[in-house]
């Protein structure tokens, strides 16, 4: 009798039947042990905390201690808190990544919360806009595209995103709710981070029914395979469906079916590297900003797999 198998994309399962038996092929799995050498090999100090907190269900006071080290006098967050603008001062991609480990610590009302968004306010527009980067940037070490630019940009939806999610009010988060819902309703084709970070912000906003509704704007920036080109990246540079839409539950899901997340998720339990890490696929442009992007990347895919019980 021949040998027919069979593949379940939902939990990585193989089975073969033959002779009248099934018997499971080893499928995919995720090191969890090499991953966590490889964060403690390689990663900061403050993607270990949060590695306790994922894995070993760790305090979340380290992690704000650590991610304290980090704020400035003036309320903003810098000194490379996102690797890839490396200068001491303030950057609102700084902010940014910080209230994105708020949230996922869930520090709610947490004083770093409150000094954060008052310096965001700070250097907002008056419409609600924030630039992408800041001039203290120059004169540091940076990725090539985070050039100043007094131009509001599309992290101003990520930082309101991250804000509804803590559960923020604040009269700055009122200005940039209209500075958001303006560009939706005005930009037409759009694509590559300005959709994630939009997504981020339709996510969280209270008006479900006006998000949804802009959601259905977005999806022509969506490919076939639920991925979202980067225009201005490297070559084939893209984001997937996970890093678009990370968790169940959100309201982006309706843009992507369950057989693309089950796909992304078989590419990302693939991707662990034989050093336990997993990867980034922009560009790597100095030793350091590699590695910490690695470390954060590298939990950034526990936590997904966990989420969607991979691991």
């Amino acid at each position: 009798m021949g040998v027919s198998t069979f593949s379940f994309p939902g939990n990585g399962l193989v089975v073969e039947t033959g002779g009248g038996r099934l018997r499971s092929v080893d499928p995919v799995t995720v090191d969890v042990t090499a991953a966590t050498e490889f964060v403690f090999t390689n990663a900061r100090v403050l993607e270990r905390h949060r590695l306790a907190t994922l894995l070993d269900h760790g305090p979340a006071e380290p992690v704000l201690t650590a991610l304290a080290a980090y704020q400035n006098a003036d309320g903003g967050f810098g000194h490379a808190l996102d690797p890839d603008v490396r200068c001491p001062g303030s950057q609102p991609s700084a902010a940014l990544t910080a209230l994105e480990i708020l949230a996922e610590i869930d520090a709610r009302k947490h004083p770093l919360v409150e000094s954060a968004v008052d310096w965001i306010a700070s250097i907002a527009a008056p419409d609600g806009g924030v630039p992408t980067v800041l001039p203290s940037a120059l004169g540091h070490p940076r990725a090539p595209w985070m050039e100043p630019t007094p131009e509001s940009g599309f992290l101003t939806f990520g930082l309101a995103g991250r804000l509804y999610e803590l559960g923020v009010q604040h009269e700055w988060l009122e200005r940039a709710t209209s500075w958001c819902w303006a560009r939706i309703d005005r930009d037409g084709e759009v694509g590559g981070y300005t959709v994630k970070y939009a997504l981020d912000f339709l996510d969280a906003v209270p008006d479900s029914d006006r998000a949804d509704a802009a959601m259905e704007r977005l999806r022509p920036a969506f490919a076939a395979d639920g991925t979202v080109a980067v225009s201005d990246g490297i070559e084939g540079e893209k984001l997937t469906p996970l890093q678009l839409s990370a968790r169940t539950g959100l309201r982006s899901r309706r843009l992507l079916s369950e057989p693309l997340i089950d796909a992304d998720l078989d590419r990302l339990q693939h991707e662990q590297r034989d050093d336990g890490g997993w990867d980034f696929d922009f560009l790597h442009w100095s030793p350091a900003q590699e590695l910490e992007w690695r470390g954060i990347v590298t939990l950034a895919a526990l936590r997904t797999l966990r989420a969607h019980r991979r691991l």
